[in-house]
């Protein structure tokens, strides 16, 4: 099993009167130790979760919570501002979520390990089957409009007077494109989740960083194929969490809002950072359930996946996330 990533802890903060290290999570889209100099209000949220695995649902969700109507105020990347990401000047990041008069919640794709753990504030993470997140993220990729992407970073690092992050180097030519290898490279990648997006190894990694403490107060674990199975009670579940009461009257609007049918139908609302996909739409694409056993289709195959898998996180939260 891989020791646990508080190894790769580059710096020592208190959090909850407790020091512990705190990794960094930095490659060419994002950067946690914008977290360094963020300051918590006593009520935030933070939607912390592997890519693929439900986060703009869950910023739905839980926007339905804060304002209670399906008709919120603003897009859901003004209301969830991703705070880490560097399409955006810190300092305008930090300024605009200052301005905000309800409660805060806030996106991140840095796992527990990276985040500072502050009184008050509310750890959401969602898991799911990592098969289905290597196919969702390669439907992902497929839409990024990476030019777009590229020319907010080094505008955002330009306001920010800072360098703008090296270009990531581009695949091979001759790499095999085929969703089989794609697949595979997606399960095989040992790049450290300290600086990769998306991986095998960093979905787990992240997932568990959360399970370690997913009885604690202040953590909430969600499960992607939960909120497919059963919307309106995992809804209550959290609202309940967060402390948060919702008229009886409300919950069928808020969950039927909270529908992908309903997400797909504004993408100009709920897409996360609208603009920056060839098409807004695509990104609420049904998804590929279990598509996987098209690419594990031999006892050989599979067995290669569990064995690497069982190398990354303990089997009980394998378990979990592989439930389906």
């Amino acid at each position: 099993m891989r020791p646990c990533c508080r190894k790769w802890g580059v710096k020592k903060v208190v959090t909850d009167g407790v020091e512990r290290p705190l990794a960094r999570l930095s490659n060419f889209l994002q950067d946690s130790s914008r977290w360094d100099e963020f300051t918590f209000r006593p009520d935030d949220i933070v939607i912390s979760t592997p890519p693929k695995c439900g986060t703009t649902w869950v910023q739905m969700i839980t926007a339905l919570l804060v304002f209670q109507t399906p008709e919120l105020p603003a897009p859901m990347s003004t209301l969830s501002l991703w705070l880490d990401a560097r399409m955006a000047a810190k300092r305008q990041v930090f300024a605009d979520l200052d301005k905000q008069t309800h409660r805060r919640f806030i996106k991140t794709h840095t796992a527990r390990w990276g985040l500072p753990i502050a009184k008050g504030v509310t750890y959401i993470c969602v898991g799911r089957d990592p098969r289905d997140v290597a196919l969702s993220w390669d439907d992902h990729m497929a839409n990024v409009d990476r030019t777009v992407i590229g020319m907010k970073i080094f505008a955002a690092a330009a306001i920010d007077g800072v360098d703008p992050p090296p270009l990531p180097d581009p695949p091979p030519e001759d790499v095999d494109q085929s969703a089989r290898a794609k697949f595979w490279r997606w399960v095989l990648d040992d790049t450290s989740p300290t600086s990769v997006s998306s991986s095998l190894l960093a979905t787990v990694d992240h997932v568990q960083s959360f399970w370690a403490v997913r009885d604690a107060d202040n953590t909430v674990l969600l499960h992607y194929d939960d909120l497919k199975a059963d919307l309106a009670s995992q809804m209550r579940y959290l609202a309940d969490r967060l402390g948060i009461d919702v008229p009886t009257r409300q919950w069928p609007s808020l969950v039927k809002a909270a529908s992908f049918e309903q997400m797909r139908s504004r993408p100009s609302m709920t897409a996360p950072e609208a603009g920056l996909f060839t098409d807004d739409a695509a990104f609420f694409r049904k998804a590929r359930k279990a598509a996987w056993r098209e690419i594990l289709d031999n006892e050989q195959d599979l067995r290669g996946y569990n064995e690497r898998a069982a190398a990354l996180a303990p089997a009980e939260l394998l378990a979990w996330l592989h439930r389906s």
